[in-house]
């Protein structure tokens, strides 16, 4: 058995955050020999699965690691197998942090993404994250249990999101991880999570060993992923600090099934 573990945006899916035809009837051939697919995504739950949908992934098979490995949820059983969450005093700090910076950031509820404001920010984020909007001025007030993850976003100045980062780089020492997944969002999630540490998760959940895991990215949230796995994959789209940690480099991007094509050659 091999497993799968693939980032969506700018990986799995194209500029249209669509899997391909071609994609798709790798997909489909590669779950029926009896291997397992691992959608493995900063997305909540509720947008991960809206993609396996969307895209016709319905067979057997196939789990979703979300909120950047806070979550890891078995489409089979219907059930979240592993979780961490960030403390709702967390939460708060990190909205009084943000806002020093005048910087937007948002956190999420299991069914909702939560924003201080309707605003320019969350407006785009939404374009293709597509949950209810919560508006609360305080975060904490719209939770009711802890959130996986939070969300800073700048559009415009990536400087104002790289000063936030630095000015609670003291305080997120073994508490939280801060990590770009493009240039204007920063995430914000429990340190003992992590894309690589799910890996090693399902791995283990499975039996498999990390040398028959495969794992693809393209943005700096998938660099511990890329690690963990015994073959990482960038692409060709992907940044150059992100192919580094890479074993192989596809020779498509994106938009031309890269991921399909290079994973074809690997297995042979």
């Amino acid at each position: 058995m091999k497993l799968l573990f693939t980032d969506l945006d700018g990986t799995l899916l194209n500029t249209d955050s669509l899997v391909s035809a071609g994609t798709k009837a790798f997909l489909d051939k590669f779950l029926a020999a009896g291997n397992k697919l691992i959608f493995s995504s900063g997305r909540p739950k509720d947008s991960v699965l809206e993609v396996k949908n969307n895209a016709g992934l319905t067979q057997p098979g196939i789990l979703l690691i979300c909120s950047n490995g806070t979550q890891v949820y078995d489409c089979d059983r219907k059930q979240i197998i592993f979780e961490k969450r960030l403390p709702l005093s967390y939460v708060s700090y990190l909205q009084e942090q943000a806002e020093k910076y005048d910087l937007h950031i948002h956190t999420y509820r299991d069914d909702a993404v939560v924003s201080p404001l309707d605003d320019e920010e969350i407006r785009f984020y939404r374009q293709r994250i597509h949950l209810p909007l919560i508006v609360s001025g305080r975060l904490a007030d719209a939770l009711t249990v802890p959130p996986c993850k939070m969300l800073a976003i700048s559009l415009n100045d990536f400087d104002k999101l790289e000063a936030f980062r630095l000015g609670i780089k003291d305080w997120a020492q073994d508490k939280v991880q801060t990590i770009y997944s493009n240039g204007i969002y920063l995430e914000l999630f429990p340190h003992d999570a992590g894309k690589g540490n799910a890996v090693r998760f399902v791995c283990d959940y499975f039996g498999v060993p990390l040398s028959d895991a495969y794992a693809a990215g393209d943005a700096d949230n998938d660099i511990s992923m890329l690690e963990a796995a015994g073959c990482g994959i960038a692409m060709s789209n992907a940044s150059d600090a992100v192919k580094k940690y890479a074993d192989v480099v596809t020779d498509f991007d994106n938009d031309h099934d890269g991921l399909a094509d290079m994973m074809r050659k690997l297995l042979g």
